[in-house]
């Protein structure tokens, strides 16, 4: 959830001050931030809120400052095209800051990953939902010719409008192989494809296809389909397509096997899910159980607590992020 600013935390980054810190991954630390440009029309303008995530300086030595900034700006640039209600949008970045930055939409709410470890799978009319909602966002995605390689329940915000995907892009390794200069493996070993198993020239857009099925299995049973163990013993399964899918539900199970295919080509592809999704019955209003429900609570209370003590921003309080209504599975109105 939001934790407070460390002693070596920056506190304003670009146009953002800097309220709380999010969290930290391979790429450097996120913070949420409020945006002091005055924003008269705040309707029409971007979000007063963003996830501000910072690189960390080291990146910068291991890749070569100046081929890692020029990367850098390409990304921000192609993510910017990235459109569509279940991605959180790039705000703004700046590639040419001492630590390169950039700022996403932020969403108040659990990833899938913790939602499911707290509250326990997901009911299979939710999955439904779930993926229609995540096929959308890989349509958006792949339209901005930006694949997304790195799509697992971490990278799955559920918020009260529904779910966001992020780190569209940018998450992706600034060159072209699977691993980087410093050995760091590029993707998360239980929901890559076989083809990124092999290398990051070999990644398409049925490789997200691929995790996005990894990641409605573990929605739907709390399980990846690859198992847990030794890196090395994942990626072998993983390379083989030697998925456990016996705790899906049996209503899901065939979409999933399908989407998991060790042949690319094999697989359906987005168009083709967001039909298969509809006709068995996914929706456009995402119904998240009780738990979830609860989550997503106390994570917009927690951020009004943060915004409330931060006082005004640039002479004025920082904008909650508009949010729909959030639907119990027992009460939906």
């Amino acid at each position: 959830m939001l934790g407070e600013l460390h002693e070596r935390s920056p506190r304003q980054i670009g146009p953002y001050r800097l309220l709380a810190r999010l969290g930290a991954g391979g790429m450097g630390e996120v913070f949420l931030g409020a945006d002091t440009r005055p924003s008269p029309h705040a309707a029409s303008g971007p979000p007063s809120l963003a996830a501000v995530k910072v690189v960390r300086a080291d990146l910068l030595t291991a890749a070569g400052d100046d081929a890692f900034r020029d990367r850098f700006r390409r990304e921000i640039a192609t993510a910017r095209a990235v459109e569509g209600r279940f991605t959180a949008r790039l705000l703004a970045g700046d590639a040419d800051a001492p630590a390169p930055w950039l700022a996403t939409e932020y969403v108040a709410g659990p990833t899938l990953d913790r939602a499911v470890r707290e509250c326990g799978p997901l009911p299979p009319e939710t999955v439904r939902s779930l993926g229609l909602a995540l096929v959308r966002a890989l349509r958006g995605i792949h339209h901005a010719r930006v694949l997304h390689r790195d799509l697992k329940p971490a990278n799955v915000l559920l918020g009260a409008g529904g779910p966001r995907v992020i780190d569209f892009g940018i998450a992706r390794d600034f060159g072209a192989s699977t691993l980087t200069a410093t050995g760091a493996m590029v993707g998360s070993p239980g929901y890559m494809s076989p083809e990124h198993v092999l290398g990051g020239r070999h990644v398409v857009s049925a490789s997200d296809v691929f995790s996005l099925a990894s990641v409605l299995c573990y929605a739907a049973t709390g399980e990846g389909p690859f198992g847990t163990g030794p890196v090395a013993a994942v990626l072998y399964r993983v390379s083989q397509a030697e998925a456990q899918l016996d705790a899906v539900p049996v209503e899901l199970r065939e979409l999933i096997e399908d989407c998991l295919r060790p042949d690319p080509s094999a697989r359906p592809d987005v168009i083709a899910l967001e039909t298969r999704l509809r006709d068995a019955g996914a929706s456009d209003r995402i119904v998240w159980p009780d738990g979830v429900r609860s989550q997503v609570a106390l994570y917009e209370g927690a951020l009004a607590d943060t915004v409330r003590a931060a006082g005004p921003v640039a002479g004025r309080l920082p904008t909650m992020p508009g949010a729909s209504p959030v639907h119990s599975a027992q009460t939906v109105t």
